[in-house]
């Protein structure tokens, strides 16, 4: 038979604290997304095509998904942003939310657009590379 793990109050007020803590992080990267995200989408297009990770024949095009993904991603509720990203969770060991959104959307959805004509490397590849710039643009102005 398992035992059963109770904490004791300080221990629960330490667990909240850092989940609470964990949380308003989330937040405050949403609200500095929302003031970069085209200026992100533009640099996180320029690194996929200028490290060969995404070969396509109209680079505004890859802008503008990317775009629309970023502003997707800033408006989603927790659930559909979990859904998104489950299948990439295990890429590297802390991941960030918000670079493996993008990193889901490149693999699953970018790769069927008609603009895009291929998409190289691994799934830890294009994470690593699009985590660079989400570090620059958004966690460093928090």
């Amino acid at each position: 038979m398992a035992k059963h793990y109770h904490p004791n109050v300080r221990e629960e007020n330490v667990i909240s604290r850092l989940d609470t803590g964990k949380e308003q992080q989330r937040i405050r990267a949403l609200n500095v997304l929302r003031d970069c995200e085209d200026e992100l989408a533009n640099q996180v297009a320029m690194k996929l095509i200028e490290t060969g990770l995404v070969e396509t024949n109209n680079k505004r095009e890859l802008e503008r998904q990317l775009t629309a993904t970023l502003n997707q991603l800033v408006y989603a509720d927790d659930f559909d942003i979990q859904y998104q990203i489950s299948p990439f969770r295990t890429v590297v060991p802390r991941p960030n939310f918000i670079s493996l959104y993008l990193t889901a959307f490149i693999v699953e959805k970018l790769i069927n657009h008609k603009s895009i004509i291929d998409i190289f490397g691994t799934d830890e590849d294009i994470y690593n590379a699009v985590n660079t710039l989400v570090l620059k643009f958004v966690y460093d102005r928090i």
